[in-house]
């Protein structure tokens, strides 16, 4: 398999790559993107990995699946592209931000620059067919993102994983309490924000765990 991945990534997530289940998944995603219009483009499906090497990951944030809407999906859950309305769980996290830390509302929605400060935007399902949410469910990219999350919860010490809602409570279960920082919370979206997701403080509440094990912390 010829992965168009970091190297870093590719090495770490190596025997995924062999395995029937990921096989599979390569031959949906090839005929999905051939007959059908997906998101995000083929090229940054693993933007997430790419913007984010193994070794720079600092916070781990866990998204479900990429938006289904044209010109929004750009391989980072949660974000979008530079112009693209921000989509109501975005500015919801963008206010409990400013909240938070008291960081004014950017007038961008893309989080290219958080990634690159080393923070993983790592959506459960990777792929989605154009105005069908979770239609790429359950073909094998959560057995993938599984691996990448416990290869950097066994892998790593002191990072910090953002579980919000109960999909990536779930997802992120297994994640050893004693050796990272945990933070779950409900979902940014509007059905859920006012019922936990507001006033949780993970942003302030990350870069203080990240200075005191020696880390810059992020500027969200």
């Amino acid at each position: 398999m010829n992965v168009q991945i970091e190297p870093s990534w590719k090495q770490c997530l190596a025997a995924e790559f062999e395995k029937p289940y990921f096989l599979a998944l390569t031959d949906f995603v090839r005929e999905e993107y051939r007959t059908a219009a997906c998101y995000p483009p083929g090229k940054l499906i693993f933007n997430a990995f790419n913007l984010c090497p193994f070794d720079k990951v600092k916070v781990v944030i866990i998204g479900q699946d990429p938006y289904h809407g044209p010109g929004q999906a750009h391989g980072l859950c949660f974000s979008v592209n530079d112009g693209v309305p921000f989509p109501p769980s975005l500015q919801n996290i963008f206010k409990e931000i400013h909240d938070d830390l008291g960081t004014p509302m950017p007038s961008s929605g893309n989080l290219t620059r958080w990634a690159e400060q080393g923070v993983l935007l790592l959506n459960a399902t990777l792929t989605v067919r154009a105005r069908q949410a979770g239609s790429h469910q359950r073909h094998g990219w959560e057995e993938f993102t599984d691996a990448a999350i416990r290869a950097l919860a066994e892998g790593r010490e002191h990072l910090v994983f953002i579980l919000w809602g109960a999909y990536a409570q779930k997802k992120g279960a297994f994640i050893d309490r004693s050796r990272h920082l945990v933070l779950a919370s409900a979902h940014p979206s509007p059905l859920s924000a006012f019922h936990g997701f507001f006033g949780n403080r993970h942003f302030s509440q990350a870069n203080a765990y990240l200075e005191r094990y020696g880390a810059t912390p992020i500027k969200w």
